[in-house]
């Protein structure tokens, strides 16, 4: 599932092309994704300008001159794509319409923007914008790990009572927004701390320290363009490159590269989700 840096690229990649466009033309070609799409969608966003294209964890969120909101979620195999960009930045002929095009949204600059999802998991939800907090996806998150709301001081409070391992914390969407197994893994590397070691009994020093770590993690695979591992592609069709610095995720039984560390990653099962790390180094 695209994780935080995924999304972001995204959302990047569709601003110069769809932001402050209007919506001309909407053709969605099945009743559902996960879940039934909003009623009377294609009403509701044709003639509609994207007036702001956000990010709120996963989740992609565009402004519409309604006063609504169009929330999307890629969830496994979504991918979102551009054609026709008169920018010059993408492929100038839109593609023949593939078996997975859900969703097609035409442009007044003769961008299109295709929704494309083999798989179906993503989702599509729309909802008053003055009322996000309200929001039934968007109403639990914790606060973004690259604002100023996620800092040492919140993360150290919040964790030190939790007895479940810093692995499931920096997972629970509650607490931090947007984090997934690849950059929590990387992160816990990074700071030497193992992800089975229960939260409460992390120190604050080692709790604190964690956060500039996540930061640096996400910052580095959203200028890498995410990390492709199966599905995800950025909006121009392109491959992000991060998985390429992995440094434990998914090296299962390779070399440390701690330069004096003579360990093997190793795999462990948490809550049904794959942790690597470094069982000399990570603590």
């Amino acid at each position: 599932m695209p994780e935080l840096p995924e999304v972001e690229t995204v959302r990047r990649g569709l601003v110069p092309v769809i932001q402050d466009q209007t919506i001309q033309h909407v053709q969605v070609n099945r009743p559902n994704l996960r879940w039934p799409f909003p009623k009377d969608m294609v009403k509701r966003l044709s003639q509609q300008t994207i007036t702001m294209l956000r990010r709120r964890s996963k989740y992609l969120l565009a402004d519409l001159s309604s006063g609504e909101t169009l929330l999307i979620h890629l969830g496994m195999s979504g991918r979102i794509l551009i054609s026709g960009d008169p920018m010059g930045t993408f492929v100038t002929n839109h593609p023949s319409k593939q078996k997975h095009d859900h969703v097609v949204l035409d442009f007044s600059n003769g961008a299109r923007l295709t929704y494309n999802d083999p798989r179906r998991f993503g989702m599509m939800d729309m909802f008053e914008t003055v009322k996000e907090s309200k929001n039934k996806y968007l109403h639990n998150i914790g606060p973004e790990p690259l604002g100023n709301e996620f800092d040492a001081t919140y993360f150290a409070d919040v964790a030190k009572s939790r007895k479940s391992s810093i692995k499931n914390v920096l997972l629970d969407q509650r607490i931090v927004a947007g984090l997934g197994n690849i950059y929590v893994c990387e992160s816990l590397y990074r700071t030497g701390i193992s992800p089975k070691k229960k939260a409460c009994d992390l120190s604050k020093e080692r709790l604190s320290k964690l956060v500039p770590h996540i930061r640096k993690v996400l910052e580095e695979a959203i200028t890498a363009g995410g990390s492709s591992l199966r599905d995800f592609r950025q909006a121009d069709g392109e491959f992000g490159y991060f998985q390429h610095s992995f440094a434990v995720y998914g090296r299962e039984g390779q070399p440390c590269p701690t330069s004096d560390c003579d360990s093997e990653i190793t795999r462990v099962v948490q809550s049904g989700r794959s942790s690597f790390y470094c069982p000399k180094c990570q603590k």
